[in-house]
């Protein structure tokens, strides 16, 4: 798993290579989650991708959101759970809560 200095680096590398890049951070966690808050995600506008925020289970919707953020500058903060349905349709079943907090890299 790539750490989230590593994230870090990496989106800061995309960014100077002049790719548009969102950073999508777990800002808190309620019951089980498969990332602790702080975990972080990278994304960028051609669609390259670093790190994890669920292991596995939202980030194409993260990853979707990303791509609104960077287009529009505007940060966005989700939420996933048990009664979100739209965390059913991507596969967060692990009985958690989790938000995640996704802003454009400037």
């Amino acid at each position: 798993m790539i750490d989230v200095e590593d994230v870090l680096s990496i989106a800061a590398s995309w960014h100077g290579a002049g790719e548009q890049v969102a950073i999508a951070t777990v800002t808190e966690t309620w019951g089980s989650s498969p990332r602790p808050a702080g975990s972080r995600m990278a994304v960028t506008t051609s669609g390259k991708m670093a790190g994890s925020v669920s292991g596995g289970c939202i980030e194409g919707a993260v990853a979707e959101t990303a791509q609104q953020v960077m287009a529009s500058g505007v940060p966005k903060l989700l939420s996933f759970g048990v009664t979100n349905e739209r965390a059913w349709e991507v596969g967060l079943a692990c009985g958690g809560k989790v938000q995640v907090f996704v802003e454009p890299l400037i």
